[in-house]
């Protein structure tokens, strides 16, 4: 598998598709399910964040953005989000995705990441980043309105990229 930067004339619909599927859901992400194709650009493709695709056999399968998490004093903690296409989920596509951004991030100068919300729900997710050594550094109680299960508690994640491994 090849991760590469994102190119938005040639990559765009097969990330689009990604993000649809994922946010269909309603359990995993903020973006509202019905979100229109013509957001995609403002919220994957924007001018302050880097895109990035995975690539297996010539088929983007998954995705990931990173951005400063906040602008000016706050951006030397960038924010991430990742997708992988359901096809392949289960497959270690997420966690060489976030793996690859921890070390864009160290090469960009960010001295942490953090992860703003964090379904407490989304339990495979939550696991993962723990592995990779992200902290849970917060609670938003009833943060997220899950399409099924209805208001449950979202998590601040956090790792410090200073620190060595």
């Amino acid at each position: 598998m090849q991760i590469r930067k994102a190119h938005i004339h040639t990559d765009f619909d097969a990330v689009w598709e990604i993000f649809h599927s994922v946010i269909a859901t309603g359990d995993t992400y903020v973006f509202d399910p019905h979100t229109p194709k013509d957001r995609l650009q403002q919220y994957w493709f924007a001018d302050h964040m880097n895109t990035f695709v995975a690539v297996e056999n010539n088929i983007i399968v998954g995705t990931y953005i990173i951005k400063p998490n906040q602008i000016d004093l706050g951006d030397h903690i960038a924010n991430c989000s990742y997708m992988v296409h359901p096809c392949y989920q289960g497959r270690g596509i997420g966690k060489q995705l976030c793996e690859h951004s921890i070390q864009f991030a160290k090469a960009e100068g960010y001295t942490g990441i953090q992860f703003n919300m964090v379904v407490s729900t989304n339990q495979v997710a939550v696991q993962l980043w723990q592995k990779l050594g992200f902290n849970i550094i917060g609670t938003i109680p009833k943060g997220f309105r899950h399409q099924t299960l209805g208001l449950v508690d979202a998590y601040i994640m956090f790792k410090d990229l200073t620190q060595s491994e």
